[in-house]
């Protein structure tokens, strides 16, 4: 099947996106994969994105934005991309490896996945006490006690965030030192509502139905052990985040972390250097939108802005092409 337009993922990103190639008439088809929202559907409730006053659940939202696509004429084909060629004209995108699309042009919309530690009450509590985004969650926790994972420039950020919301924060480090730069450091240090907890491993979290505590190793394979427990409200995981592009690492210019690298402002994508460091030359047709190109922010509403930048550039491509 041909389309003018093909958009791989289904979060805020690739159904704003969707929405605009729609109504521009470019009959866009949107491939959503096995978790709509992305990472969106791992925040309790979303407070922060505009036209929802009260607040919303991530699955509602989402379902809303899906419903306005579809609205104006996108077609839904659910599945995993698991082969694209992006040089091909028309671009090639595989699903399930059996149903070959071919469009004029893509969006990548696949978003970024936050690393978790790996315990398993971290699963039991997502949701329930655990995120991975104080900006997105930050709020639900004002007046109370919260823990912060990580110990790099990240999550001291979020830790400062917290501080400004919450009564107290725990920064769990698992070295004797943070990796943060000296001014991240400098502030949570002297901040009075931030207590680092240095060499300590998250052993597992605790509670009835949300999060009240965790289970701490201090030196952990050392003579000094001890398992040390705290009480707190949230648990807020600020490791790092793994961008969805292993798909495109053969043909784009992705940085060090595995994002995709576009052309400033604008959403257009590179080809992959033919020699490290070489000079970057634009990929026609092909443009990314949403946290698969930002790590910076990893906002609903960010993404969604660069879903329209995205959908709007494709319709500007497809009439520079076709004068």
């Amino acid at each position: 099947m041909n389309t003018k337009c093909l958009i791989i993922g289904s979060g805020p990103a690739g159904y704003t996106a969707a929405i605009y190639a729609s109504r521009a008439n470019l009959q866009p088809i949107l491939v959503e994969g096995p978790q709509l929202g992305g990472q969106l559907m791992i925040t309790t409730e979303v407070e922060n994105f505009p036209g929802y006053p009260e607040g919303v659940q991530p699955f509602q939202m989402m379902d809303d934005l899906r419903r306005q696509a579809e609205r104006f004429g996108t077609q839904f084909v659910t599945g995993i991309v698991t082969k694209v060629d992006l040089t091909s004209s028309p671009k090639q995108v595989v699903v399930e490896d059996t149903d070959v699309y071919t469009a004029d042009t893509v969006i990548i919309a696949t978003g970024a996945s936050a690393k978790f530690l790996g315990i398993p009450s971290e699963e039991e509590y997502r949701g329930k006490g655990v995120s991975a985004c104080a900006t997105c969650d930050g709020f639900f926790y004002r007046k109370k006690t919260v823990a912060v994972v990580g110990g790099g420039d990240t999550a001291c950020g979020e830790a400062e965030y917290l501080a400004g919301l919450c009564e107290k924060v725990y920064l769990i480090v698992r070295k004797p030192f943070l990796r943060a730069s000296q001014i991240m450091q400098d502030r949570v240090l002297n901040n009075p509502k931030i207590e680092v907890l240095f060499e300590c491993n998250t052993l597992r979290l605790t509670g009835e139905n949300r999060v009240e505590g965790a289970d701490l190793i201090y030196r952990q394979g050392l003579p000094e052990q001890e398992v040390r427990h705290i009480t707190i409200n949230g648990f807020f995981l600020a490791i790092g985040h793994k961008p969805n592009t292993d798909l495109f690492k053969n043909f784009l210019a992705l940085d060090e972390e595995g994002y995709i690298i576009t052309d400033g402002a604008s959403p257009q994508c590179f080809r992959l250097p033919a020699v490290s460091g070489g000079e970057l030359v634009a990929v026609p047709g092909v443009f990314a939108a949403g946290d698969c190109a930002d790590p910076h922010y990893r906002q609903a509403i960010v993404a969604a802005g660069s879903g329209c930048k995205a959908a709007i550039e494709a319709d500007r491509y497809l009439k520079s092409v076709h004068k």
